[in-house]
């Protein structure tokens, strides 16, 4: 025993070997302080659960941006209308329709709130009817109506009612309509939109706070010993639902992320084509009924708002479940056994 213990210390000098000593400890210090998290980081389980996301905040977004779409087409449309009226004069025997349109245009003109009073002229009508009746047109040959167009100002209206009783007996074939029955239901179908976007984007959260509540039960089955010899051992419970949360966090903003951006994308893709096809038909319809496919930066924010969301959500879920599990352990083991 002496022997090898001198041939030892001949080998390495006291010095040295306290030396060694010191950077076996310091080495052993820093592998310590490197221990593997609770949750892998990088796991089959934790892609798939990022994908699922992804797709989820993706369709939400689209969700938040169709309505918001709806909803600014919609007041547009409420706004054009709002800010004109329109008087229709149909042809009649004996009737001189340039004289009727004039007797009409002064009579609105005369209301306090009407701002201008246009007459819709030959060509003007001929174009209005060209989509459908081919050019070349002679409006005199035609039962066409002729047009009044009234423009009104929008905070002081003009009594409608008056402008009617007015009209009948100077011109009997004139129609007086001011959008009032398209407002209302321009503005009952927008708000219905708007509900049912609403519902579906509610309906979409709970499903990704249903796929957190899965996958957080899935990754605690599969660290099931190590959570249930922390918790027996004294860990707190707090830290190992924080290992849960940061880890789900970073995976359900990194899915979100990922789907909020794919949603900005169609975004943009939608407002450049349309705005490459003004000129053709089927643009103009669509521009027509939709506007021209641009979100507001009310939609963008609102496509921000739904990532932030929904990685919140995903964190918040996974500390609740996790928080649960352990109470349920406490429960099944009040002696720690």
């Amino acid at each position: 025993m002496i022997e090898p213990l001198h041939e030892e210390l001949v080998e390495h000098p006291p010095a040295e070997a306290r030396a060694q000593v010191r950077a076996g400890i310091q080495r052993l210090q820093r592998t310590q302080r490197k221990t593997a998290p609770i949750v892998p980081p990088h796991n089959i389980a934790g892609r798939a659960l990022a994908f699922v996301i992804a797709i989820m905040t993706f369709l939400s977004c689209l969700t938040f941006g169709a309505v918001t779409l709806v909803r600014d087409t919609a007041s547009i449309w409420e706004n054009q209308i709002a800010r004109e009226a329109t008087i229709q004069i149909k042809p009649a025997d004996g009737l001189d329709m340039d004289a009727a349109l004039a007797t009409a245009a002064r009579i609105a003109g005369q209301f306090q709130g009407v701002r201008s009073a246009r007459i819709v002229d030959r060509e003007a009508t001929a174009r209005l009817l060209e989509p459908w009746l081919g050019s070349g047109l002679n409006i005199d040959e035609l039962p066409v109506p002729r047009l009044v167009i009234v423009t009104i100002d929008q905070d002081n209206p003009p009594d409608f009612a008056a402008m009617r009783a007015l009209l009948a007996p100077e011109v009997p074939a004139a129609t007086l309509d001011d959008h009032r029955t398209w407002v209302d239901r321009l503005v009952a179908m927008a708000r219905t939109m708007v509900t049912l976007g609403a519902a579906i984007l509610v309906l979409m959260l709970s499903a990704t706070v249903l796929t957190v509540v899965f996958a957080t039960r899935g990754a605690m089955a599969g660290n099931l010993h190590i959570i249930e010899v922390l918790h027996f051992v004294g860990a707190e419970a707090g830290f190992i639902a924080s290992q849960f949360r940061r880890h789900f966090l970073l995976t359900g903003m990194k899915g979100a992320a990922a789907g909020g951006a794919a949603a900005i994308i169609v975004f943009i893709f939608f407002s450049w084509w349309s705005s490459r096809n003004l000129a053709t038909p089927e643009a103009d319809q669509a521009a027509a009924l939709f506007g021209n496919f641009s979100i507001s930066a009310a939609g963008y924010g609102g496509v921000a708002l739904v990532v932030l969301l929904i990685g919140v959500l995903t964190a918040a879920t996974s500390h609740v479940t996790v928080m649960t599990y352990l109470k349920d352990i406490d429960v099944r083991h009040p002696d720690g056994s």
